[in-house]
C-alpha cells in the first residue's frame, strides 16, 4: 500500500502510536490475511490460520526479548489493572506478599492485591518526595515470608523509571520478583535471572488494547487459590496455549507484526531490543536536556530515576498551558496534556516515537518560551 501522508506526532501514554509500515500492513490485510479469505478478527482461533499468527507472535517474542525456555508467555485480557488482582490470586496463596511503591501504578498494584492477601506489606514507599525518586535499597524492609515481591519497572503518570531491575537475592530475600512493566516493555533487555513473573498491557510498546502477555516461570503456576477465575489461573493458560479463554485474536496479530517490525529496527550494529535502547536514550536524553536547559519548563523527577518511556514537565506558569497545548496541536503534537492526577505535560516516547518527532517537540519547546518570554 502507498504510505499516508505525513501523520501528526503522537506522545499519547497509551493507547499510544504504532509504526506506520505496522499500520499499513495491517490495513493491507484487513480483508483477506495472506490469501485466507478472512481477515484475522473473523477466524477461528482453533483454526490453522491463526495457530500460525499465534506461534508465530510466541517464537518471535522470546527471540526479541531473549525470554528463556523456563518462562511461559501467556497472552491473556484484562490490562495491566487486571494482573494486579490476577497476580495475587496465583502467586500469594493468600499470605504476605511486598510492594515497592514508586508511583500511582504500583499504589494500586498493592491497594488491588489487598483483597487477597493476609498483608499486603509496603518494603518501601517514595510517596514522602512525591514519587519523584525510587528508595534506595538499603532502605528496603523486605518481608521473610513474602511469597513474592511487586515492582513496576517504569510509571507511566510520575515518569520514574529503575535504571534495572531489583537483584532480589543479593539483598537476601528468595521471593520470586514480579515486574509490572506494562510502559517499558521491549524499550530495553532485562536479565531474566532476576525475575519470577512479569507482565505488560501491550497498548504502548507492543500492539493495542485489549492484550496483556504476562511471562511467568514453570515453577510458579499451579499455586492458584481455588477463588482464582479458571480464565486467569496461569497454570490453566500455560496448558492450553492461552486458548482456555477465546483469546484477544487480533491484538496477537498485531503484536506479531511489531515483533517484526522490532526485530528489524537498526541503531549501527545493533538491532532489536538494543537498538531501540540506544534510541530512547538519545531520544529522553535531547529531551530532558532541553528541560533542564531553560527556566521556563522543569521536570521534578530525580536524574538517576528518570524515565525513558514517559518524561513530564511543568511549566512555572501554569496560566499558559492551553495555550502550549493548542500550539502543540497545531504544529502535529498531540497527547502532551499531563495525566489528570500530577497536571502538567507529558511526552511519552515508547518504541514508535521518532527522532523527528523529538526534535519537533524540543524546537516547538523553544519556540513556546519565546513567545512568552
Amino acid at each position: 500500500m502507498n504510505s499516508l501522508r505525513q501523520r501528526p506526532f503522537n506522545f499519547g501514554a497509551g493507547p499510544a502510536a504504532l509504526p506506520e509500515e505496522v499500520l499499513l500492513q495491517a490495513a493491507g490485510e484487513m480483508l483477506d490475511w495472506r490469501g485466507s479469505g478472512m481477515g484475522v478478527m473473523e477466524m477461528s482461533h482453533r483454526g490453522s490460520d491463526f495457530i500460525a499468527i499465534y506461534e508465530d507472535a510466541i517464537t518471535g517474542l522470546r527471540i526479541l526479548l531473549d525470554v528463556p525456555q523456563e518462562f511461559h508467555i501467556l497472552f491473556l485480557q484484562g490490562g495491566g489493572i487486571g494482573e494486579n488482582a490476577i497476580v495475587p490470586l496465583n502467586l500469594s496463596g493468600g499470605g504476605v506478599a511486598d510492594f515497592l511503591l514508586t508511583g500511582s501504578w504500583s499504589s494500586k498494584s498493592w491497594d488491588e492485591a489487598r483483597r487477597y492477601v493476609r498483608t499486603a506489606h509496603v518494603a518501601a514507599s517514595a510517596e514522602p518526595d512525591g514519587f519523584t525518586s525510587i528508595p534506595p535499597a538499603s532502605r528496603w524492609r523486605l518481608s521473610p515470608d513474602a511469597a513474592y515481591v511487586h515492582v513496576c519497572s517504569n510509571e507511566t503518570i510520575q515518569g520514574v523509571q529503575f535504571a534495572e531491575l531489583p537483584h532480589l537475592a543479593a539483598l537476601g530475600s528468595r521471593a520470586p520478583l514480579v515486574v509490572d512493566c506494562s510502559s517499558d516493555i521491549a524499550s530495553r533487555r532485562f536479565d531474566w535471572q532476576r525475575v519470577g513473573l512479569a507482565f505488560a498491557g501491550a497498548q504502548k510498546n507492543l500492539g493495542p488494547a485489549g492484550l496483556t502477555v504476562v511471562f511467568v516461570r514453570e515453577d510458579l503456576l499451579g499455586r492458584a487459590l481455588p477463588i482464582c477465575p479458571s480464565a486467569f489461573n496461569y497454570e490453566l493458560a500455560a496448558r492450553h496455549q492461552s486458548m482456555y479463554n477465546t483469546p484477544p485474536t487480533w491484538g496477537i496479530y498485531l503484536l506479531g507484526l511489531m515483533v517484526e517490525w522490532m526485530r528489524r529496527q537498526r541503531e549501527g550494529e545493533l538491532t532489536g531490543v538494543a537498538a531501540l535502547e540506544i534510541r530512547h536514550r538519545r531520544q529522553a536524553g535531547k529531551l530532558y536536556a532541553a528541560i533542564d536547559a531553560s527556566a521556563f519548563y522543569t521536570n521534578r523527577v530525580a536524574p538517576t530515576a528518570r524515565s525513558l518511556m514517559n518524561v513530564p514537565f511543568f511549566l512555572a506558569d501554569t496560566r499558559h498551558e492551553a495555550a502550549f497545548l493548542d500550539g502543540a496541536r497545531e504544529r502535529g503534537l498531540l497527547q502532551l496534556k499531563g495525566h489528570k492526577s500530577v497536571g502538567g505535560m507529558r511526552a511519552s516516547l515508547y518504541n514508535a516515537m521518532t527522532d523527528a518527532a523529538v526534535d519537533a517537540l524540543v524546537g516547538y519547546l523553544r519556540e513556546f518560551e519565546r513567545q512568552m518570554g
